[in-house]
């Protein structure tokens, strides 16, 4: 990934008579107004957008750093200073940094996915353990399992180390039936999205 000096960036698609338009904006954006968000949105996401997507090569993904990059710039204004650089620039070396956390991020995916196509190959009378505890040995491993609200964490562990069925859960725990069910649901359902792996058995 080529990261060529982002100020120079930032000023390639300005003119002499954009400079006190921007200043406006910049003024208009420190100042906390809101419509000066806009603008500056409209100003600058062209070019955020397509610096996000030449880097990463995903249109999806530089979609999403795209927004995080205006979420990130909106909650840090008190940090640009107008003296060290246009707005423009300022942006771009957030766009950046984003651009170098969805890479780290796509990294640990990859990484996670070929953990788990490995242990999943294993069978599980050479491995001695059950399809399910393979699963969530790898998911722990991963620090994926620790990811999720205690209460998530909780349930999954009776329900696949405890070997308990969710009735039983709502038992030990003092929880509702309902409840018990809800965060199986979700904790599950976060577990395959952050893993990209096939669905894990729902418990009894």
């Amino acid at each position: 990934m080529d990261l060529k000096d982002h100020r120079d960036l930032g000023r390639a698609h300005r003119t002499g008579a954009d400079d006190t338009e921007d200043a406006r904006l910049a003024a208009l954006f420190l100042a906390g107004d809101e419509d000066g968000m806009t603008a500056v949105y409209l100003r600058w996401r062209p070019l955020v957008h397509s610096l996000a997507r030449r880097w990463l090569g995903d249109e999806r993904e530089a979609e999403d750093v795209t927004q995080q990059v205006f979420l990130a710039a909106w909650r840090g204004r008190g940090g640009y200073r107008p003296g060290s650089g246009d707005l423009g620039g300022w942006l771009v070396g957030i766009t950046r940094h984003k651009v170098a956390d969805a890479l780290a991020a796509r990294t640990r995916r990859a990484r996670a996915v070929a953990a788990a196509g490995t242990l999943c190959a294993v069978a599980p009378s050479a491995a001695g353990a059950a399809g399910p505890e393979q699963a969530l040995d790898r998911v722990f491993v991963l620090g994926e399992l620790a990811r999720l609200p205690s209460a998530q964490q909780r349930i999954l562990r009776l329900a696949y180390y405890g070997d308990l069925t969710q009735t039983q859960i709502a038992a030990r725990t003092g929880m509702p039936l309902g409840t018990v069910k809800s965060h199986m649901r979700r904790a599950l359902q976060c577990l395959r999205s952050a893993l990209q792996a096939p669905p894990l058995p729902a418990p009894r």
